[in-house]
Parts: structure tokens; C-alpha cells; sequence
């Protein structure tokens, strides 16, 4: 499974990525050995994310996720599909 999500920041800012394990990518970015943008904004918790069969696919939302701005993305957030909620 190829997951896209979004995560919050310790400074309240937003990241998007895509990872095909979930669990062990987040921990990554606590641990400080994820996206050099997330290193220095810890802890990071997850907000958001969808799933799809194929990596293809993922690599396509995750573009149109960072296309978005903040604003979009809070919307994705609060109003979107359900944390895990398959597409």
C-alpha cells in the first residue's frame, strides 16, 4: 500500500509526503531522520492521510497536496475524508 499524508509541525506548519509504511515514516520524522524540512520543527503528528494501491498514483496526489496552500489543505484536513480512510 502507498500511503500520501500530511503532518503537522512543532511549529504549526504543514508537511506532505508519501511513504509505503506509514507507522515506521512517522517515527522516522520524530526520531529526526525524515525530510530535512520536518528536522528542525519536532515533533511532527499526523493529521491526515489516504491510501492508494499503486505508487504511481500517490506520487500524482502527493504533487497536487503541495500545490495546495494552507488554507486548502486545513479545509482537506477538518472537512476531507477521515484519517485512514481508504480512496
Amino acid at each position: 500500500m502507498n500511503y500520501v499524508y500530511i503532518l503537522r509541525c512543532g511549529d504549526n506548519s504543514l508537511y506532505c509526503g508519501w511513504t509505503t509504511n506509514l507507522e515506521a515514516r512517522i517515527v522516522k520524522h520524530n526520531a529526526g531522520l525524515g525530510a530535512k524540512y520536518t528536522r528542525s520543527r519536532l515533533p511532527v503528528e499526523l493529521v491526515y492521510f489516504e491510501m492508494y494501491e499503486d505508487r504511481h498514483t500517490a506520487l500524482s496526489r502527493e504533487w497536487h497536496l503541495k500545490q495546495m496552500n494552507r488554507e486548502e489543505k486545513l479545509r482537506l484536513i477538518r472537512d476531507g475524508k477521515k484519517t485512514g480512510e481508504s480512496t
